[in-house]
């Protein structure tokens, strides 16, 4: 039965990280937007910046443990990527989103996770590590799977999804479903709980994808119709135009024709 269960864990495992790396690059969308528009306005670093700042801490409990290869291999992946993310963010971001960034990368790298490793080794018992960082690693776990929910209150603002990442939240979903399968079967309950949480944000953020798509284009669709109305809108002022110009020589053609007859007649009879 240990043999089974641990087939299937590797099973799991692998698949998590297949998924996992596609979560790591569905963003690449997003940032060509950007490379587009040669800014990052309007959209947020803050998805980036938590899930950098997870990366290191899964590392870090991976080497608290024992057995945990295919969580190092997969969080070095992503440490990279979203390291690549957060620089490309920075190149193109205007001063204020730029230093909010670097304000963020300062308080969760430098002070956050300098905090927990040197805490943890020097404060916790060497028994106790794994728990304590584990912990650590399940809120802000959480942390990766809401953060992309602050894009849902723009959403709902602006009733438009052109800053929802959909391929994040996506292979979000599929990597929660393998995260948890594969922490079930080993036991772990720091991999297991928060992608219960994370499957359910997921499942909301497509949800609201789903809702407010269609949104975008019937604003597409108005917008094309008042360019195609504006020529039939201005024929028509210029016929109406036309039309009284017309209206104004007629009325002046009989003003003329009535005075010419009042002279006419005042001239004496033959």
């Amino acid at each position: 039965m240990a043999g089974f269960s641990s087939h299937w864990a590797l099973a799991f495992g692998l698949l998590g990280n297949i998924v996992s790396f596609m979560v790591f690059l569905s963003p690449i969308p997003t940032f060509y937007q950007i490379y587009k528009k040669k800014t990052s306005e309007g959209f947020q670093s803050v998805p980036y910046v938590v899930a950098l700042f997870s990366c290191m801490l899964w590392i870090f409990y991976a080497f608290l443990k024992s057995n945990t290869t295919l969580l190092i291999t997969i969080n070095s992946v992503g440490l990279f990527i979203e390291t690549i993310y957060i620089s490309f963010y920075l190149f193109y971001a205007p001063k204020k989103p730029r230093v909010q960034t670097l304000k963020l990368l300062v308080l969760f790298i430098v002070f956050g996770f300098g905090f927990i490793v040197l805490s943890t080794l020097y404060l916790v018992k060497p028994s106790q590590r794994a728990i304590v960082v584990g912990w650590i690693c399940l809120v802000f776990s959480l942390c990766v799977f809401i953060a992309p929910l602050c894009i849902v209150r723009r959403v709902i603002q602006t009733k438009s999804v052109e800053y929802m990442p959909i391929l994040l939240s996506f292979f979000l979903t599929i990597s929660a479903v393998m995260w948890f399968f594969y922490g079930l079967l080993i036991k772990d309950f720091v991999v297991a709980v928060p992608n219960v949480l994370g499957f359910s944000f997921g499942v909301i953020q497509m949800l609201l994808y789903v809702a407010y798509k269609n949104a975008d284009k019937n604003k597409t669709n108005h917008e094309q119709e008042q360019e195609q109305e504006l020529p039939t809108v201005m024929q028509k002022q210029v016929v109406v135009l036309e039309e009284q110009n017309i209206s104004d020589q007629t009325m002046e053609i009989v003003k003329l024709s009535a005075v010419l007859q009042s002279e006419i007649n005042t001239l004496p009879q033959v």
